[in-house]
Formats: structure tokens, C-alpha cells, sequence
């Protein structure tokens, strides 16, 4: 399991489990709650550099959303692992 905080969003805690770079669940709290359950959904079974590039970049109110905190959460999972 590793835990990130994210910045700048609505949300406030991501417990993300992955298992062979790939995501096998992410637990959000706070935020908007049907989109957040959404992209959970939408997140399992993926390949961890696929939901990077896919959600890198994407703005909210400002200079990130909840989908980029995720590809920023996802990415310091690879460096810790690195």
C-alpha cells in the first residue's frame, strides 16, 4: 500500500495498492465522490505509466486537478521503488 498526499485539490489522502506496476485499487478521500469513484473504477488493472500518461497534466481550478495528483502519486511510487 503506499499513501500520498496530494496538493492543491479537493482531496486529501490516496491509498493506492499496485501489484506488477499495475494499479489494484486506489482509495480517495475527500474530493468529489462520484468522479473520484469513477476514475477508481476506471484506474484498476491499469498499467501504472498507461494512468500516468493519461492524467498527467489535466487542470482544475488552477494548475492541477485530482487526476494529475494521481499520474504525481503514481510516479513517486516508481521513484521510492526505483
Amino acid at each position: 500500500m503506499f499513501t500520498y498526499f496530494p496538493k492543491g485539490v479537493c482531496s486529501s489522502r490516496y491509498d493506492i495498492e499496485i501489484e506488477d506496476n499495475k494499479i489494484v485499487s486506489i482509495a480517495i478521500q475527500n474530493g468529489c465522490r462520484g468522479n473520484l469513484q469513477g476514475i477508481s473504477s476506471l484506474l484498476k488493472g491499469m498499467d501504472i505509466d498507461d494512468a500516468i500518461a493519461r492524467m498527467e497534466g489535466i487542470r482544475c481550478r488552477g494548475n492541477t486537478s485530482c487526476p494529475d495528483q494521481i499520474s504525481k502519486a503514481l510516479r513517486a511510487y516508481k521513484e521510492q521503488q526505483a
